[in-house]
């Protein structure tokens, strides 16, 4: 039986999601969900959605810790870098101001540096979340994998990348919105060989 195969090479872009196949085995990916921030001819960029870990920003990054939404927590972005926080924020209003740090992603999601003063920001930034590492493909190495089937590739929205739901949580209610061939999966186990 073929791989199911939703989305194309060409459906990746900035705001996309990359969601981990039920056949997905690597455990670093099984069950994630992947908002792309970046995917040109050098390779795709982005961050695991969902994966919350210990660490509270507060202890880190005071200054960012009153505009991160709840829990308030670095989240786990991917497995490279890991010593490297990426922050996305969402901004209210007409949004952000010039000279701001940030740099527009998709729908209204910005990358946000984190070297930058956060007090001016404090009027615009609605909601931020900050993430260790991320999740990275060489050039060609995305496209076999969405060839094989371990990943489809949805459209997005900043909500996912804000949510408070985590884990395989996330992952349903990703699937759990989508029609067609896809929506079969919104019953199937993530672990395919428990079914």
């Amino acid at each position: 039986m073929p791989a199911l195969s939703i989305g194309e090479l060409a459906d990746v872009r900035p705001g996309s999601l990359l969601v981990a196949m039920p056949g997905l085995t690597d455990p670093t990916f099984a069950g994630s969900v992947i908002y792309v921030l970046d995917h040109s001819e050098t390779g795709t960029l982005g961050v695991v959605l969902g994966s919350p870990s210990q660490v509270q920003i507060r202890d880190v990054l005071p200054g960012w810790c009153d505009l991160a939404v709840e829990p308030g927590v670095f989240h786990v972005g991917g497995p490279c870098e890991t010593d490297t926080a990426l922050c996305l924020a969402r901004c209210a209003g007409s949004g952000p101001p010039p000279d701001s740090g940030l740099r527009p992603v998709a729908d209204g999601v910005h990358l946000l540096d984190l070297d930058v003063d956060p007090e001016p920001l404090a009027g615009s930034v609605q909601d931020l979340r900050v993430f260790a590492g991320y999740a990275g493909w060489s050039p060609g190495q995305l496209a076999g994998e969405l060839a094989e089937g371990a990943w489809a590739c949805l459209p997005g929205s900043p909500d996912d990348v804000f949510t408070e739901v985590s884990g395989s949580q996330l992952w349903r209610a990703v699937v759990g919105r989508q029609t067609g061939r896809l929506a079969v999966l919104r019953t199937a186990p993530v672990d395919p060989t428990i079914n």
